[in-house]
């Protein structure tokens, strides 16, 4: 039977770390104030569940093995974001983080997500009556409100928003020990936000190379911009996005360079501009151009080619890249984008670029993940896998000006 990080007891976790840092059983139960046959019985109970001996059983203590040293290293962080989590809450007592159990962290964060009493007991498997008690024990233990009636549903306050936050993280950390050991439940091992410009190819193409090599990964793709990506990120729903970076650093985050991408002004191929060299600035206003919404990458940059003269006409605003090439194939508009967005349409003979690439119009792509994240194997081998297509992608198209750039 498959086991999943809510089927393990956080007081055996606890007592995990207090037998690797003190290298006895006898030291360690005053500690996690278990008895010593409790503790043992517990130790050998996460063996069973992991699959593998965490600790070397010696005459003079224990030491741990080399999967032991990694679980306790992911267990360390995770009980450091549920202690980060209850310390942020003000008004709150000495280590509260002591006083949860993994059954109410699992009603809790199904509560959060299904946003009622009733949903959240069939998300998680439990009654209803056993998800309020869960929750309610939960906010006792830690002393704090976290959720709100409202209606027939909850909401959470400000201290339910940074308690689930810190819930995640540590969930997450949790579950990359099944990802490292090969158990994960699910199979979903890699949660990737993917942004406009990463979508047509860049994302998709390394995906298939991972699933055509049988690797182990397991996928789930979110879909947004910027400003809806980032908080998921920094609440641990998802481990990465992928896209354009930020031109500026972002303390809490890091953002790893792929390359640089020119835009290219694109076109249906019946375009009277198609196999114009050289277009001018004079020449591309006079037809309709189709352009992202304002306050978009790809707006300001269109704004930015025209900048000092009147804007062309723009009938159309539309960040659709499947909607925007069926109207390029429709009338004689003009758009900019990326050459990977387009560059299916390109191949398949409906769309054409017109004159060369924007070379002072670039679009820096890469991967940004929390500040401090360490990644699974699987996720260290897609992001590999996201720097090879892009090296690919360099040395296919040197004349597009892709160049590569360094974390930030």
């Amino acid at each position: 039977m498959a086991v999943g990080p809510f089927d393990l007891n956080l007081r055996h976790l606890r007592a995990l770390l207090a037998v690797k840092e003190y290298g006895s059983v006898i030291a360690a139960a005053s500690i996690v104030n278990l008895s010593q046959p409790a503790l043992t019985h517990g130790i050998v109970k996460l063996e069973r569940q992991f699959g593998y001996p965490l600790f070397e059983r010696r005459t003079n203590g224990m030491v741990a093995t080399p999967i032991g040293d990694m679980v306790a290293e992911r267990v360390a962080s995770a009980m450091e974001h549920l202690a980060a989590g209850t310390q942020a809450l003000p008004g709150g007592i000495a280590q509260p983080e002591r006083r949860i159990t993994m059954t109410q962290l699992r009603a809790f964060i199904a509560l959060v997500d299904a946003g009622s009493f009733t949903a959240a007991g069939e998300t998680a498997g439990l009654s209803q009556t056993a998800v309020h008690r869960a929750v309610r024990e939960l906010e006792t233990g830690i002393r704090k409100k976290l959720v709100e009636r409202r209606g027939r549903g909850v909401a959470l306050n400000a201290a339910g928003h940074r308690f689930a936050r810190s819930t995640r993280l540590a969930l997450g950390e949790i579950g990359a020990i099944f990802s490292e050991l090969g158990l994960d439940p699910a199979g979903l091992s890699i949660a990737v936000g993917t942004m406009p410009l990463a979508r047509p190819f860049l994302v998709p193409e390394a995906m298939a190379r991972m699933v055509v090599e049988k690797s182990a990964a397991g996928f789930r793709v979110f879909e947004g911009s910027w400003s809806e990506l980032v908080e998921e990120l920094r609440e641990g729903k998802i481990d990465m996005v992928v896209g354009e970076l930020r031109p500026y650093e972002v303390s809490d985050l890091s953002q790893h360079p792929l390359y640089h991408d020119p835009l290219v002004i694109v076109a249906g191929v019946q375009h009277p501009l198609v196999g114009d060299a050289e277009p001018t600035l004079d020449t591309l206003a006079t037809y309709p151009w189709i352009v992202g919404p304002v306050n978009s990458p790809l707006r300001a940059e269109w704004e930015q080619l025209f900048a000092g003269r009147p804007l062309p006409e723009c009938p159309i605003e539309c960040g659709s890249v499947m909607i925007i090439g069926r109207l390029l194939t429709s009338g004689n508009f003009l758009t900019v984008l990326t050459p990977d967005q387009v560059a299916l349409q390109i191949r398949s003979g409906l769309l054409a670029r017109v004159g060369p690439p924007l070379s002072d119009s670039r679009f820096l792509m890469g991967i940004t993940t929390r500040r401090g994240w360490r990644p699974t194997a699987v996720q260290r081998q897609f992001m590999a896998q996201l720097q090879q297509v892009a090296d690919d992608l360099l040395s296919a198209e040197p004349k597009a000006g892709r160049i590569v750039g360094e974390w930030v």
